[in-house]
C-alpha cells in the first residue's frame, strides 16, 4: 500500500495538496490537464522535493527520512537517462549496483532482463546504436532488475509513435502482474491508461479529485473537469 496522507507542497505561487491511496499490485494512472500536479506528486514520492506537511507512506512505514535511492521504488522518465559511454549490459546493471560490481547471479539477472524486454540481442551495444524505442526498453529492464515492489512512471513512452508505445504498455503491464508490482504512472492519453490501468486518479489545481476502478473513466461521469477531461482525449 502506498499512501499519501494529506500531503503539502508549496512553489512560489502554487499550492498542492495530495490525498492518495494505491492498493498493492495496482495500476493506477495519474491524469488531469497540464499544471494539476501528476509529476509533482511522483516527485514527492520519489523524495527528489519534500512535503512541508503531511506524510507518505509505504505499507505504513513513513519515507520521508529516506534519500531517493533508500526508498522502495524505481522510476522511470520521459528521458531514458542511458550513460552513452556505457554498454546496455552496464546500463541496465546499474540497477543492481551502482559500480557495476556484479555476482555472477546478478548478471544472469541483467541478460533475463534485457530477453525479457526484447534487447538481449543488442546487450553489448551501445545507446546510440539504439532506435528510442530500444532505448526506452533498457530503461525499463533496469527498472525490472531492482527489487523494489513500486514503479513510478513519468509518461516514459509519450514520445514515441503511437504503435511503439502500445507494446511498451503491454510489456510494462504483463512486467508488473508477473512480478505483483504496483505502477504509478502520469499519462496524457486516455487510450492509454484504458490499455494498462486497473484504477485512475484524476488531478486538477494540485489535487487528487476523484480516485476510481479504470471503468469509470468515461465521458459520462458526474465530475464535470473529468468528463470533459475525457471527452478532449477521445
Amino acid at each position: 500500500m502506498l499512501e499519501l496522507n494529506r500531503v503539502q507542497y508549496h512553489y512560489h505561487q502554487e499550492r498542492f495538496e495530495f490525498d492518495l491511496a494505491v492498493e498493492p499490485g495496482s495500476i493506477v494512472a495519474l491524469m488531469g490537464p497540464s499544471g494539476a500536479g501528476k509529476s509533482t506528486l511522483l516527485a514527492l514520492v520519489a523524495g527528489f522535493i519534500e512535503p512541508s506537511q503531511g506524510d507518505i507512506q509505504v505499507n505504513g512505514h513513513s519515507l520521508l527520512a529516506q534519500l531517493p535511492h533508500q526508498r522502495p521504488l524505481s522510476m522511470l522518465f520521459q528521458e531514458h537517462n542511458l550513460f552513452a559511454h556505457l554498454t546496455i549490459r552496464e546500463n541496465i546493471g546499474l540497477g543492481l549496483h551502482p559500480g557495476l560490481k556484479l555476482t555472477k547471479a546478478q548478471q544472469a539477472q541483467v541478460e533475463q532482463a534485457a530477453q525479457m524486454v526484447g534487447i538481449g540481442e543488442y546487450i553489448d551495444r551501445l545507446p546510440e546504436q539504439l532506435s528510442g524505442g530500444q532505448k526506452q526498453r533498457v530503461a525499463l529492464a533496469r527498472c525490472f532488475v531492482q527489487p523494489h515492489p513500486i514503479w513510478l512512471l513519468d509518461e516514459p513512452f509519450s514520445a514515441l509513435d503511437p504503435v511503439i508505445r502500445e507494446e511498451m504498455l503491454t510489456l510494462v503491464k504483463r512486467l508488473a502482474t508477473e512480478k505483483q508490482i504496483t505502477v504509478v504512472m502520469v499519462t496524457h492519453h486516455v487510450s492509454d491508461a484504458k490499455a494498462i490501468a486497473s484504477h485512475f486518479a484524476f488531478m486538477r489545481r494540485g489535487k487528487v479529485e476523484v480516485t476510481e476502478s479504470i471503468n469509470q473513466l468515461t465521458s459520462c461521469h458526474n465530475n464535470q473537469h473529468l468528463s470533459a477531461f475525457v471527452r478532449a482525449g477521445e
